[in-house]
């Protein structure tokens, strides 16, 4: 008769059912129909505030005669869409999207631009896009909206005084201040108000069929 085997340590497991996962779960990348339905709704009411912009900035050029390049400090009006976009969707395109389909909305209600705001719609997008890119689309923190909307503000500005030229009266120093002025506006205009926008609609439950639902109880940075 073969000795009883040795009680089994019930305290230990295989090393395969104890092993557990230590990376984040990945985001949802895809796009869901609410995501599409939402987004078009910000981008067309983002279109015709670039619309109403669009007015307002002929009638108040007159604020900028002292030192014109000081005009770009309010050019965020035409970057917003693009950050708040990728902040309330946060999805891989987003960003572009929203910006894009707003400049086409601005144009067919009538913009002194013509459709050239295609191209610059495309450019602002793709500032935030690159940022919202870096973090892998699971960070959106004040930091990174800053960041958003300074790239966005640093593209729409070389855009509209380097490539287009809009201001052929400008010296190329002049033009570098206006890219500058416009890049502190993204910061503020489109980067801070964009995210405060965001965590308050959150806040309101109005964001609760999004990915940015609990965007009021995430962390600053």
């Amino acid at each position: 008769m073969s000795a009883p085997s040795a009680p089994r340590d019930r305290t230990a497991s295989p090393t395969s059912t104890t092993t557990t996962s230590t990376t984040a779960r990945p985001a949802q990348r895809s796009w869901r129909v609410v995501d599409i339905v939402v987004a078009a709704v910000v981008a067309v009411a983002c279109g015709v505030i670039f619309w109403a912009w669009n007015l307002a900035y002929a009638g108040i050029g007159g604020l900028f005669v002292a030192f014109p390049p000081s005009s770009g400090l309010v050019a965020g009006m035409w970057l917003f869409p693009a950050v708040l976009g990728g902040l309330l969707i946060r999805k891989p395109g987003a960003a572009l999207f929203t910006e894009m389909v707003a400049a086409a909305v601005s144009a067919l209600l009538g913009s002194q631009f013509g459709l050239t705001v295609l191209a610059s719609g495309f450019v602002q997008g793709l500032g935030a896009e690159i940022i919202l890119l870096l973090f892998l689309y699971r960070r959106f923190t004040l930091p990174v909206a800053l960041l958003a909307g300074l790239l966005t503000g640093i593209l729409g500005g070389i855009n509209d005084a380097l490539i287009f030229n809009w201001f052929p009266e400008y010296t190329f120093e002049w033009k570098l201040i206006y890219v500058a002025f416009m890049a502190v506006s993204g910061v503020i205009i489109a980067g801070l108000l964009s995210w405060l926008a965001t965590r308050g609609l959150a806040a309101t439950g109005a964001l609760s069929a999004l990915a940015s639902r609990r965007a009021h109880q995430e962390p600053v940075v």
